[in-house]
């Protein structure tokens, strides 16, 4: 296999020490099994696996573990003082390599390879060598399941299911199994079977309501980190009131964000930036657009990603964006993007990588991932973001005209049970004259509650009563939102 391959081009070129970043352990220790075996007898080395629970064992051949060297210092001094070639795994050794003790037997080691070649595997989640380190090292990223691999894993699940079930084989819907395997992607060996499980041990079927499932627990995998939240509120865009033109955007970039091949001569579409005023519909557009897309929201929280330990921040935010790439097809939302990247007068510099971060994987990000980035306040947002290019375009999100309002009121209506027809819409729109459609929708849920509180129906005059009551945000910031319609004449496109 290539990824046994690889790996044997990495321990031949004689770096001392290989680390791997995975969560799959024992797919690792399988394909180390299988290099060790495969090797020629005058070229071949014991192997051994270190846990810091059961010390030191050989896995070439079956021999009980070591614990008198089970601490990590014990066990790389036993390592340094072998005479011997061998292949040492350390399994979770990561947290001490901040022990300068281990540092310095780890560098003895490595500095001893030519005499006596001794490879050191690190594998962990995550592992950050000292610098002293580095230059002794070589990183092997284990490979991902190709999707022929994927088909063979879950047919693998499947005749396990068939053998559990006195021979009843599995019914396949062959749309649905051909979506089930894309959408495994991006998962190690034992996470696709784990889910392939999922799916078939429920029913002995794989069918398309096995999809939306599987696709909440691959997040659930993936999003270890807690930064990403899979949104299950995607709107259909008869949902939103107005914004007509961005719908119309949308709706004409589905088949080539859905569908490369069918529209190979189409760039795939990157992303929009919505600016405007608050409560106008900016984060339902990002739902509604997931939902005309069909493809699965993913929301990431820049506020939640600042950690006080250098590094940590860029950290998150990089293995967020490497989740949303796996999950694609998807649509990113980015609420509210300024409050997490620095402008002009906000300039640190964990704000400032994190601003490079997010541009580099803007600009060079090859799988189908849209992103909607949203924002409120237009002052905070550094240059660098909003040129063109970026994103594909920059669209404003104003105030509701009167015509759209009715619809607001329309939709609000409905959504709670009342027939919106019964309403003197004109009075409605008249009354409501600088409110965005947040503030429409809660006058329509306060007016509702007075009703209750009355018994009675609700009525055009509760709902005016409601709006009269109310200071809507163009009133009470008319200052901020004019400086902010300013701004966006000549710069944004019109959502209407």
């Amino acid at each position: 296999m290539d990824r046994q391959r690889d790996l044997e081009l990495i321990l031949r070129s004689r770096m001392p020490i290989v680390v791997i970043e995975t969560r799959d352990e024992s797919r690792m220790l399988d394909l180390l099994k299988s290099i060790t075996i495969s090797r020629a007898s005058d070229s071949y080395v014991p192997l051994f696996r270190w846990t810091v629970t059961d010390g030191l064992q050989r896995l070439d051949i079956s021999l009980e573990p070591q614990m008198h060297n089970a601490q990590p210092t014990e066990v790389l001094r036993h390592i340094r003082a072998v005479a011997k070639p061998g292949m040492y795994v350390l399994l979770d050794f990561h947290p001490y390599l901040e022990d300068p003790v281990n540092v310095r037997l780890l560098k003895d080691i490595c500095i001893q390879f030519d005499s006596v070649s001794r490879h050191l595997i690190l594998i962990s989640h995550s592992v950050a060598l000292p610098k002293e380190l580095e230059s002794f090292s070589a990183r092997f990223d284990m490979a991902l399941p190709s999707e022929q691999e994927r088909e063979e894993i879950v047919k693998r699940v499947a005749i396990e299911w068939s053998v559990e079930n006195a021979g009843s084989r599995v019914k396949f819907d062959p749309k649905a199994h051909r979506m089930l395997i894309q959408n495994l992607a991006g998962l190690t060996d034992r996470d696709t079977a784990q889910l392939a499980r999922n799916a078939i041990y429920e029913d002995g079927a794989i069918s398309k309501s096995d999809l939306p499932q599987v696709m909440q627990a691959k997040y659930e995998l993936l999003n270890r980190g807690g930064i990403l939240r899979y949104e299950y509120d995607t709107k259909k865009f008869s949902d939103v009131g107005g914004l007509d033109k961005l719908k119309t955007w949308i709706s004409q970039r589905k088949p080539a964000f859905l569908d490369r091949s069918a529209s190979s001569i189409l760039d795939s579409p990157k992303g929009i930036l919505l600016i405007g005023v608050q409560g106008c519909g900016k984060s339902l557009a990002a739902k509604a657009t997931a939902g005309i897309f069909g493809v699965p929201l993913l929301r990431l929280d820049f506020g939640s990603l600042y950690d006080k330990y250098h590094g940590e921040t860029e950290r998150k935010l990089r293995e967020s964006l490497k989740t949303a790439d796996v999950m694609a097809p998807c649509v990113l939302w980015i609420d509210e993007i300024e409050k997490g990247i620095a402008g002009k007068d906000s300039e640190t510099g964990t704000s400032q990588r994190v601003l490079g971060t997010f541009l580099t994987w803007l600009a060079e990000k090859k799988s189908p991932v849209f992103t909607v980035a949203t924002a409120n306040d237009i002052a905070s947002l550094p240059p660098e973001l909003v040129r063109k290019g970026r994103f594909d375009e920059i669209f404003f999100v104003d105030l509701p005209r009167s015509a759209i309002r009715k619809d607001i009121f329309d939709i609000h209506l409905e959504l709670r049970g009342q027939d919106p027809s019964r309403f003197e819409s004109d009075q409605l729109v008249r009354a409501s004259r600088g409110f965005s459609g947040a503030e429409i929708e809660q006058a329509v849920v306060s007016a509702l509650y007075s009703a209750h509180a009355q018994q009675s129906n609700l009525e055009t005059h509760h709902l005016l009563e409601e709006l009269k009551r109310t200071k809507p945000l163009s009133v009470v910031m008319a200052e901020r939102i004019d400086a902010i319609r300013r701004w966006a004449v000549g710069r944004t496109v019109a959502c209407d």
